[in-house]
This record gives structure tokens, sequence and C-alpha cells, in this order.
């Protein structure tokens, strides 16, 4: 035993200097990597704002501060995405909540208006090379890319036959190709954000970090919002006070305040329309929408009580500037969207779990609630008055036999036809609900095509999903799958076609593919580690 004792120590002696040499390789070769990327980092920004400022001086004769400033700051940050994607698809992450404050803080011009795709598109690009090159799949998964590209072919042949056609005999100064192409590009442009997703997000730290950014960006947006409300009702903004007639009940960006675009603010009248950080108050009601989805994710599933309890304190957050905001859709949604996460994820059966979070949240909204008990009967009123005038099945319908006259062929009027804003190009169709909408762009064929495509990828995620054993990871997955389930079939308004809910579609569908991957590597830490724990024990017996 003791012989055996010491050829143990003597191996133990021998091995551990071979590790250390090992180790410091490593560290050394990883000090030597790190040094070269910083290097090449600072040599290609300096390059890149040398570049930027010659383009700058040259924009700034051609169209003064407002084209140069954008151009100087376009060829920068484009250079930069495409060399390093990874931090691109943050930054694109973090850009587009304030995407509607920086336009309108800049001056407001179509290039701006495009600005949140220089962090996107290089990226894109560069992802799709480097798949080609080491022949990876860039549609994922597989199962969803038969319905997408028959859509594709269907985009394809409206913009080449209606759109082409029209471009033949254009009317009005109008520019068809244009408009197909942008009305594409809204359709169908953020469909490779799965891929970026599924690829760029490698670790379950980078998971973690994008799903605690996303609760950060939530809370600072909905504060800004309450702010933004507070700044009104106290008179330090304006808001629509003292116009007459119709623009008593139009938001307008001459009222705008704080953050964000257009808003409407008439007490007197009993009307209120808040933007927040974004272009429009509409749009402000479908991040606050989506936002449940998020909030809702991490507070039941991230791993540290701390931001579980950021989390629960951003959802109360979006419930109180559902109410704030003005805006019905947001009023009636939220709630429902939270109670449908509740019974579509199992947390309701989760008492452990859902009982203290539950209370929590419980409590804060009813001192909310009770804190602005005039805010929230006046919003109820507003809300009942306009489904009475106004049911959103009737208007669904009405839309649908308006737009289906309209439409004289099956492949559609042209894509981009009904796009808002593929109006720089030429006139286009105001539709105010989705389907409709995709109907009369693409027609009958392209409908089916879509709702073909959508609900594969609404099967493939919940397939996938289903599929994960971490129970943390689950939820999440099953909170992102009903967000895509409500998503792919909602016709009321046009969410798909505009900030955030056309950006977070995709990257949700990319988050549940990419969540089995980061299942795998937790199962393969803990097998680790037990094997690990399992010889220590026996080399201690």
């Amino acid at each position: 035993m003791a012989k055996t004792k010491q050829k143990s120590l003597r191996g133990k002696k021998q091995s551990s200097p071979e590790k250390t040499r090992l180790s410091l390789k490593e560290e050394l070769a990883q000090k030597r990597k790190a040094t070269l990327a910083r290097k090449e980092f600072t040599s290609l920004v300096s390059k890149l704002v040398g570049s930027g400022i010659f383009l700058g001086m040259l924009l700034f004769f051609v169209g003064g501060i407002k084209l140069a400033v954008p151009g100087a700051l376009g060829i920068i940050v484009i250079t930069l995405c495409y060399k390093y994607p990874q931090p691109a698809l943050f930054a694109f992450v973090i850009y587009v909540p304030f995407a509607g404050t920086i336009i309108y803080i800049l001056g407001n011009s179509p290039i701006l208006q495009l600005a949140k795709d220089a962090f996107y598109v290089p990226a894109a690009i560069a992802l799709w090379q480097t798949c080609k090159k080491q022949k990876q799949p860039f549609i994922i998964p597989q199962s969803i890319k038969t319905p997408f590209l028959i859509l594709f072919s269907c985009c394809m042949l409206t913009l080449v036959m209606i759109n082409g056609g029209q471009q033949l005999n254009p009317s009005g100064g109008d520019i068809p190709i244009g408009i197909g192409i942008l009305g594409l590009k809204v359709f169908l442009g953020y469909f490779p954000l799965i891929t970026c997703v599924y690829y760029l997000i490698r670790n379950q730290q980078h998971f973690w970090l994008l799903s605690r950014l996303q609760i950060l960006l939530i809370l600072v947006c909905c504060i800004l919002g309450v702010i933004q409300y507070i700044m009104l009702t106290k008179g330090i903004c304006k808001g629509t006070i003292g116009v007459e007639g119709e623009a008593l009940f139009k938001a307008t960006l001459d009222a705008r305040c704080l953050v964000g675009g257009a808003l409407l603010y008439t007490p007197e009248q009993g009307v209120i329309r808040l933007p927040g950080t974004f272009v429009a108050p509409w749009q402000w009601a479908w991040f606050l929408i989506s936002s449940t989805f998020f909030t809702f994710a991490t507070t039941f599933s991230d791993k540290s009580i701390i931001w579980r309890l950021i989390s629960l304190v951003t959802l109360a957050l979006v419930f109180f500037n559902a109410v704030i905001s003005g805006q019905r859709i947001a009023l009636a949604l939220v709630p429902v969207c939270f109670a449908l996460l509740l019974l579509l994820t199992g947390q309701l059966v989760n008492l452990k779990k859902f009982i203290p979070l539950g209370g929590a949240f419980a409590v804060i909204l009813v001192i909310a609630m009770a804190a602005n008990p005039t805010i929230v009967q006046d919003r109820m009123d507003s809300f009942i008055s306009r489904w009475n005038a106004s049911p959103p099945h009737k208007f669904i319908v009405e839309q649908f036999q308006e737009n289906w006259k309209s439409v004289d062929t099956p492949i559609g009027s042209g894509l981009g036809r009904a796009t808002n804003s593929a109006r720089v190009f030429g006139s286009t169709k105001l539709v105010e609900t989705y389907y409709p909408k995709v109907l009369y762009e693409v027609g009958i064929v392209g409908v089916l095509a879509f709702l073909a495509f959508v609900t594969s990828l609404t099967v493939a995620t919940f397939k996938t999903y289903r599929t994960i054993k971490n129970r943390n990871l689950r939820t999440y997955g099953a909170s992102m799958w009903v967000f895509i389930l409500f998503i792919s079939y909602n016709t009321y308004y046009y969410p798909l076609d505009v900030d955030p809910v056309a950006v977070y579609y995709w990257l949700c569908a990319g988050i549940i593919f990419n969540l089995p991957i980061l299942d795998k590597q937790e199962m393969l830490e803990e097998t680790t580690i037990n094997t690990k724990g399992q010889k220590k024990r026996l080399h201690k017996k």
C-alpha cells in the first residue's frame, strides 16, 4: 500500500509540471491572439476614421451636415459590422428600440430610417460567406427551407410580373421596381436573423447576455416612457394643447417630448397616444406587447434571482406603460399575452416558482393601479367605447372583403403597394390589417404560401423547444414559441411590417433553434463535472 501511494505521488509530481507547461503555453497563445486582435482592430478603426472623415468632407459640400455625418458614420459602422458580426448583432438589438429617438434627434431622413440595417446587413452577408466557405446550411432548420423558398419564389414572381409590368408604364412619377424591392425587404428582409442568432450565439454566456440585455433595454425604454408621461402631465412638454379641429385627435411631431416621435396629448378631450422611444404610438404599443414575452421568459427562467427580480419589475413597468400610453391594443393584449404565457408554458402549475413571483408582481401592479385610478378608468372606458364602435373581428372581415375586390390577379397588385415605408418610391395603399395587406400585395397565391411558411416555422419551433431538457432553457424557449404562435396568425394591424416586431419575430425563432445546442453544452458540462467528481472520490478511497 505504501509503495502504491509513493508511485501515485511520483506520478502526480511528474504530471503536474507538464500540465503547468501546457497551461502556460495556452495562456501565452491566448495573449498573443488577443494582442494581434487588438492591433488589427486599432489599425482598422484608424483607417476607417480617416476614410470616414474624407468621405464626410466630400458629402458635406454636396448635401451639408445632414448627409455628411450619416455618410461618415455609415462607412465606419458597415465595415466594422462586416468584420465583427457577433458584436454587430448585439449592436443591432440595442439600436432597434432607440431607432425612433435617434432618427428625430439627428433629423429625420430616408437614410436614417434605414440606419439599423447598417448593423444587420453586413453581419448577415459576412455570415453567409462563412457558411458558404465552411459548407454549412444558411437556412436553419431544413424543415422550413422548402416553404421559405416557395414563398420567396411567389414574391419574386410578383416582383417580376406585376412590379416589372408596372415599371414599363409607370404613373405619377412612381418607381414600381423600387417599391417592390423595398416591399420584399420589409416582408422577408429580416428572415436571416434566424441564422445570425443560430450561429453567433455560441454558448450560454452569449445567450444569457442577450436575454439580460433585452431586459435592460426594455427597462430603460419603459422608464423613459414614464418620464415622457410625467413631463406631459406636469406641463414641461405642451403636447397637442392649444390646437383646433382634427389636430386635437392626431399625433404630431410638433408635440414630440423627450424621446420618440409623433405623439398626441389632449387631456381636455381625454385622448393620449404616447410613442415612447419609437417613431409612432402604435409601434410603442407593439413594443410593450412583445416585451411581455421577453420579460416573462427571463422572470421564470433566469438562473440568477437578481435578474428574475429585475425582470419582474420590468414586467410591471410594461403593464404600467400599457395603461398610461393610451394605446388600447396594448392595454388589451399585454394582460392577455401574460395569461396566455402562464397557460401555454405551464408556469401556472409550477406553484413553487409562480406564487412568489406572481404575488410580487400582483402587489406592484395593484400599487400602480391604486396610485392612478382615474387613468385606469379612462383607458378602460376608451377601450370599451372603441370596441363597441368598431369590433376588431368585423373590422378584419371588412378589410378582407375590400382587398379581395381590389386584387385583379392571383399574384397580387405588386410587392410594397401596401407598405408604408415604400412611399418614398411612389403611391401606396393603406391596409390596416396584416393578412388583407399580404393579399393585396402578393394575391391569394402569396397568402397561401405565407401561411404554409409561418405554419412550418411555428411547428418547427414547437418541436425544437420540446426537445430541450434543461428546465430554464425550456421555459425560455416556450415563451419565445408562444410569441411566434401569436404573431404568425395575428392579422390585427400589421406589426410584422414595422419595428420592433419585424425584428423580434425572427430573433425569437433564431433563439429557439439555438437552444438545443446550448442544452447539449449544459448536459456535457454537467457530465464532465460529475465524472471529475467521481474520479476524485475514487482516488480518495
